[in-house]
């Protein structure tokens, strides 16, 4: 395991390397998860690119850190990491916060993005009733109240099967993470609005959503995909609000065609 002592909290991450002429890609994981999520993905991935993943404050093996937190210290935390890290020009791929973190340190440290992977995610998520409802319930009661619920959202009907062994997995990574740095995260993303800034986004942009996310449905991300010139949409079929969890097959494919078909090839570190 590695981890990095960055803004005074410690971050864990992942690295595995890769073809030193091809653009190192970072994934950013939703609210709720660690860098697990993603694992689906990388097997299909690594060889091909470098690859960096990490768990934001908050979550997974990272710190807490000081709440509540904003998008822009989730933002400059990960900015920091690629500092010590030495990578620029780098594809960030990010799934729901994580897609906001990604408009975020596109908007603050344009040096370290070269492309960008919005999935299942948009320049503004949710409304502040509906935050402040969540962060309530898990003041109150803790994240497993409100397990259930989120499962919904984030997954099919066909993969909520309760013979789907990897379903219960998921439920006990969301429930096991601490209440305090969820908490702190949710109330980042109910402050958090890009809408403005993603007129401003000059790199290449490929928006991805799940058929059936309940969390940021296909419709909210094509809005997304029309502020952000050029931006490509695509949609997964058969995926809730973490297709690299239900379609990783699918996810991958559009991950590696985007970057060999637009002007992200380059070296990229």
């Amino acid at each position: 395991m590695q981890f990095a002592r960055v803004n005074d909290v410690t971050i864990h991450y992942q690295v595995i390397g890769g073809p030193a002429d091809r653009p190192v890609i970072v994934f950013a994981n939703s609210l709720g998860t660690d860098f697990r999520i993603w694992r689906d993905v990388i097997v299909r991935l690594a060889g091909e690119f470098p690859i960096i993943l990490y768990d934001k404050r908050g979550h997974g093996l990272s710190d807490i850190g000081k709440t509540p937190y904003s998008i822009e210290d989730h933002a400059a935390d990960l900015a920091a990491l690629l500092d010590l890290l030495n990578v620029r020009d780098a594809v960030i791929c990010g799934l729901s916060v994580g897609g906001l973190i990604a408009q975020a340190i596109c908007q603050t440290r344009p040096d370290l993005v070269k492309a960008l992977i919005l999935c299942d995610t948009a320049s503004k998520i949710g409304s502040a009733d509906m935050w402040n409802a969540r962060i309530a319930a898990v003041e109150e009661h803790g994240i497993p109240s409100i397990v259930n619920a989120v499962m919904e959202k984030w997954f099919t009907p066909a993969f909520r099967n309760p013979d789907n062994i990897a379903f219960r997995g998921y439920c006990n990574m969301l429930a096991r993470q601490p209440n305090e740095g969820y908490a702190a995260t949710c109330a980042s993303i109910r402050d958090a609005d890009y809408t403005e800034a993603a007129a401003h986004i000059a790199v290449p942009t490929l928006c991805i959503v799940g058929d059936q996310d309940g969390s940021t449905p296909p419709d909210l991300v094509r809005k997304t995909a029309e502020l952000i010139p050029g931006a490509r949409f695509e949609v997964i079929k058969d995926a809730g609000h973490i297709p690299c969890v239900e379609q990783p097959e699918a996810l991958s494919d559009l991950i590696r065609n985007f970057i060999n078909t637009t002007n992200t090839a380059g070296e990229a570190q």
